[in-house]
């Protein structure tokens, strides 16, 4: 009785060895899908981190636009300070 246990139990193993064999296949394909679907999500945060600066420095772009385009009085003349006593003026001559 004891050899037929030990011939059997060689069979065991076989068949232990090969599920074990297709246990690691299967948790290796799972992996590789989860290593892409990770790789895929940091491109997607990235793609759309780098669009919302994008459209920051537009919105700040045209910003400063509008406010420059709001501040111009045809009245008034610009000048720029220098540092201590300097000042230039300009777009005085521009007047017809």
């Amino acid at each position: 009785m004891g050899r037929l246990m030990s011939g059997s139990g060689g069979a065991f193993k076989s068949l232990a060895w090969l599920g074990g064999l297709l246990a690691t296949c299967a948790a290796l394909a799972v992996a590789a899908v989860l290593a892409v679907f990770a790789a895929a999500t940091v491109v997607v945060i990235t793609l759309m981190a780098s669009a919302t600066l994008a459209f920051a420095g537009l919105a700040m772009r045209a910003r400063r636009t509008a406010r420059a385009r709001a501040n111009r009085d045809p009245n008034l003349i610009e000048a720029r300070h220098l540092g201590g006593h300097s000042w230039v003026a300009y777009g005085w001559n521009d007047r017809a």
